[in-house]
């Protein structure tokens, strides 16, 4: 019988907005058990890189239930990367380049707009990149 070193029940994430919060996780729950080697795998804003942030320590969880089963166990993940301003939305970061060359006009801008449609991201073009998951960041680069 394989010894379980890790049991995650219920899990839950919730990102809290000054007007709205999103659900990053719901309900997620599932054993790790010892030298099985596992893949959290699903679409882009799932909630993938959030659960390993909450199991490596990086984030606090909203609800749920984590059990660790053996003493010192060691996490480690590579965090995505990306080149987005923070102190700017989704959109402006997208018209960026736009409004350095000079080209920024209701054409290009209506272009960008049909893009961050084409790729899911057209309701958090208000949104800052920290309330977006990796994968959405990744999009938005």
């Amino acid at each position: 019988m394989k010894n379980k070193l890790l049991e995650i029940k219920n899990l839950t994430k919730t990102y809290h907005q000054l007007k709205s919060s999103i659900s990053a996780i719901d309900n997620v729950s599932f054993d790790v058990y010892d030298k099985e080697f596992i893949a959290i795998v699903g679409p882009s804003g799932c909630g993938k890189s959030t659960i390993l942030s909450i199991l490596a320590g990086i984030e606090e969880k909203s609800g749920g239930e984590l059990q660790f089963n053996k003493d010192n166990i060691q996490l480690a993940y590579m965090l995505q990367k990306d080149s987005l301003f923070p102190w700017r939305n989704i959109l402006d970061n997208c018209l960026i380049g736009l409004e350095v060359t000079n080209t920024l006009n209701e054409e290009s801008k209506n272009y960008v707009l049909n893009l961050l449609n084409t790729y899911g991201l057209s309701d958090f073009i208000y949104k800052y990149p920290d309330n977006l998951s990796g994968g959405m960041r990744q999009r938005v680069v």
